[in-house]
């Protein structure tokens, strides 16, 4: 499971067990970070997310409302994903099914979200996952994927405020592309990016090797070259055991169901 439950607030110490994510940002060389800020750099090196349009549309989802402006810490990430109502995010389901208020920070960085704090106003999560869990199935990791629609902030939506948003792609094949997967570590206030090939688990999960995803990179988004995000770091595992190794449910009829759903109520 990569999301993290409990979240120390703004200021707290940090686990030491997580400080091997640090080791592996540190270790990258300038020429890396370089590649990755001027392309999808080389595959399965985690660097530091760069400040550009792209990351601009992935943020940390935050234990608390939007007037909290964060104080409850953050335990998941999030994506805008385009919808006719421009409000509509994406992320792992067991990142929303708590019930609980919650806030979406876009373009998060060094403690600061330059597109303010935006309350979940509506949540989806698949028929097949609200059963599993009730049941406390594994089938569940199949639907492991939600959606949420964001309120307005001073009058605007989400996408047009942060100037876009990924298309979400169902009926993928695993593979096809390399895929950059983007979040936000919970020992940490700056998302990290890694581009490498998704390779396929099953028929209905898929893999990805980048080291450093932590405790709160749950539904960390997976998008291609052509801007559409194809999968999710959630699914078997919820996301996977240990920092270097991802999953993902493959997108198929469940999700492209949801995502109309979804994108209707915005």
């Amino acid at each position: 499971m990569k999301r993290t439950r409990v979240t120390p607030f703004p200021g707290a110490r940090r686990r030491p067990a997580l400080l091997g994510a640090a080791v592996v940002l540190l270790a990258v060389t300038s020429s890396s970070v370089a590649a990755a800020d001027d392309g999808p750099g080389p595959f399965g090196v985690t660097v530091q997310a760069a400040v550009n349009a792209r990351t601009a549309r992935v943020g940390a989802l935050f234990h608390g409302d939007a007037a909290s402006k964060g104080g409850g810490g953050h335990f998941c990430t999030a994506s805008l994903v385009h919808s006719a109502g421009r409000d509509l995010l994406l992320t792992a389901a067991h990142c929303l099914d708590g019930g609980r208020a919650m806030s979406f920070a876009p373009g998060y960085r060094d403690g600061s979200a330059p597109y303010g704090f935006w309350d979940v106003r509506r949540v989806f999560l698949p028929d097949a996952w609200k059963d599993g869990q009730a049941s406390d199935s594994e089938d569940s990791e199949d639907s492991d994927i939600a959606f949420a629609v964001l309120g307005e902030r001073d009058g605007k939506k989400a996408e047009d405020a942060v100037g876009g948003a990924n298309v979400f792609a169902a009926h993928r094949a695993t593979g096809a592309t390399a895929v950059t997967v983007t979040g936000y570590p919970s020992s940490a206030d700056t998302a990290v990016t890694c581009t490498d090939k998704p390779t396929a688990l099953s028929r209905t999960q898929q893999r990805i090797a980048c080291p450093a995803f932590a405790g709160g990179t749950s539904g960390s988004p997976w998008v291609n070259g052509d801007g559409a995000v194809v999968g999710l770091i959630g699914g078997h595992e919820q996301g996977g055991k240990t920092d270097d190794i991802s999953y993902s449910a493959v997108f198929g009829t469940e999700a492209a169901d949801l995502y109309r759903e979804a994108g209707l109520a915005g």
